[in-house]
């Protein structure tokens, strides 16, 4: 395994206009098994206080998040196909929807580049477009 830094990008518009931006650094490893890439990094941005175990699964155009711990996800992108999940929270749970409009995959032996575009729907209920920027890079300390 190598040791990497995740930087992730997130932007979200809503219905209204308003548009809200994420970004967040974190620490992980990375490996490369039977011809995909995968990520693993812990999260607190979904659950503040909280981390999430977060895994990409990173393919030649396609990518799974799968998320564990107080928040549980499998969300799969994958361009102009849609997919569905249910977003499990301490809190009760949300049927979730994603489309993807767009995804661009850069990725060397250990360091890449993700680009999605997806509309997302929460219980049946389109709720805002988002775009999602993922960079991942072999930690130089390592």
């Amino acid at each position: 395994m190598n040791k990497v830094i995740i930087k992730v990008r997130g932007q979200q518009m809503d219905a209204e206009g308003e548009s809200n931006c994420i970004e967040m650094m974190a620490e992980g490893r990375h490996y490369y098994k039977n011809g995909k890439h995968y990520v693993l990094y812990d999260d607190e941005t979904v659950s503040p206080g909280h981390a999430s175990a977060t895994v990409l699964k990173i393919g030649r155009d396609s990518m799974t998040l799968l998320r564990h711990g107080d928040i549980m996800q499998e969300q799969y992108f994958a361009e102009a196909r849609e997919s569905k999940s249910v977003y499990r929270t301490p809190y009760g749970n949300l049927d979730l929807s994603v489309k993807t409009e767009k995804i661009d995959i850069v990725y060397g032996t250990v360091s890449g580049n993700i680009d999605v575009v997806y509309a997302m729907a929460i219980n049946g209920e389109w709720q805002s477009n988002n775009e999602l920027h993922i960079e991942v890079c072999a930690d130089q300390e390592e």
